[in-house]
Formats: structure tokens, C-alpha cells, sequence
């Protein structure tokens, strides 16, 4: 399989766990602890997904959105929005700003996570 997945986490908990987790599945996973070093990656490596957390140090993860969508070169790799960020505003800023998904952190488990990544990457 090896989907090649971008994690844009900045609570170093959350980033290991989600990165064994997903390693465990035969994905290649590259990880990114602030906005700035996200982009970045985004650029450089063209995940097939993105998986980002809104709070961020630097740039916000709205930010790190919309300019991925932006970005010609970057503008097709699906961005799953991954946030304790729950209110409606932030779900439907980040919708409008074209996040193909939005999760709020509390109500998936790792495994309800990796379904969902199944699902956009067919």
C-alpha cells in the first residue's frame, strides 16, 4: 500500500502515537511539529494526505490551508483537518478553505483516523 501521509502535529504525544499507529499500516509517514516545517513538507514531499492540527506554533493551521490550496503545485493533496478546535465557525472556515475532512480530536481514536484516511485515499 504505502500511502505517504504528512502529520502537522505539534503535541509530540499526539505526533508518536498517531505516527506508530499509522506505520503500523504500511503508510509512510513524515512528521512536521509546527505550521512553518509543515508547508514546507507539503511542498517538498507531496503526501497523498495531510493531517493537520489547527494550533500550531508560527503559522496557524488555517494558515498552512490556505496556502497549500493556493498553491498550484499543492492544491490536489487532500488536507484532513485534525483539531480540538469543535466549534462550527472553525469547521466550516476550515470547509470553505478547502479541508476535505474535518475531525475533531476528542471524538476519533487513531483507528477511527486511519478509516477515515482509508476512505479519501480510495
Amino acid at each position: 500500500m504505502f500511502k505517504k501521509i504528512l502529520l502537522i502535529e505539534d503535541d509530540k504525544f499526539l505526533r508518536e502515537l498517531m505516527n506508530k499507529k499509522l506505520l503500523s499500516l504500511d503508510f509512510e509517514v513524515s512528521t512536521a511539529a509546527d505550521g512553518e516545517e509543515g508547508l514546507e513538507k507539503i511542498k517538498a514531499e507531496k503526501p497523498e494526505v495531510v493531517l493537520l492540527d489547527l494550533i500550531l506554533p508560527g503559522i496557524n493551521g488555517f494558515e498552512v490551508l490556505e496556502r497549500a490550496k493556493k498553491d498550484p503545485t499543492t492544491a490536489n493533496i487532500p488536507i484532513i483537518i485534525l483539531s480540538n478546535l469543535g466549534q462550527s465557525e472553525d469547521i466550516e472556515k476550515g470547509l470553505k478553505l478547502g479541508a476535505k475532512d474535518f475531525l475533531v480530536k476528542a471524538h476519533f481514536t487513531p483507528q477511527e483516523i486511519v478509516n477515515k484516511l482509508k476512505s479519501i485515499l480510495g
